[in-house]
């Protein structure tokens, strides 16, 4: 069985992310989308609240299952079973940043990292642009980030 990690912060999760486990869904037997926290950024959302958003978001993806990693991924991995890591890239900085994890990685367990590209029309959003944005009050926000994440950013910017 080939089980795969999507780890990050998704803080918020974009249509981007989405877009990302939906594709590694059909590429992989199992997906797990492993909710962590990025201790360089400010996190807008709890990790319970973002665990809850992301869940839902993925209900209808059978193979896909969400769940909290706290430490490294690798060793997340090791406890789920899992062999491949999914990441995402959406210009040559991501690839740079990417590639040197990667690297890190397998020298620390056998992973493989499988790079998806962004469909164009994601390379351009990011959890902080959506935040700055959701910070305003903007309209259309649901070109950026799934519908159950436009309420979570409407509720949590009132």
């Amino acid at each position: 069985m080939r089980k795969a990690v999507f780890p990050g912060s998704f803080d918020p999760l974009t249509n981007g992310h989405m877009d990302i486990i939906t594709r590694a869904s059909q590429l992989f037997d199992e997906v797990i989308v492993a909710v962590g926290t990025n201790t360089n950024k400010t996190g807008l959302f709890t990790t319970q609240q973002r665990l809850a958003l992301v869940t839902e978001a993925v209900a209808d993806l059978d193979n896909v299952s969400v769940g909290a990693i706290d430490g490294l991924t690798v060793d997340f991995m090791q406890a789920k079973g899992a062999k491949y890591i999914i990441r995402g890239l959406r210009n040559c900085k991501d690839f740079e940043y990417e590639r040197d994890i990667a690297g890190v990685n397998s020298v620390l367990a056998e992973v493989e990292t499988v790079l998806l590209l962004a469909r164009s029309e994601n390379q351009n959003i990011s959890s902080s642009m959506v935040k700055e944005i959701g910070k305003t009050g903007a309209k259309n926000m649901d070109q950026f980030v799934p519908p159950i994440v436009v309420k979570a950013l409407e509720e949590q910017f009132k």
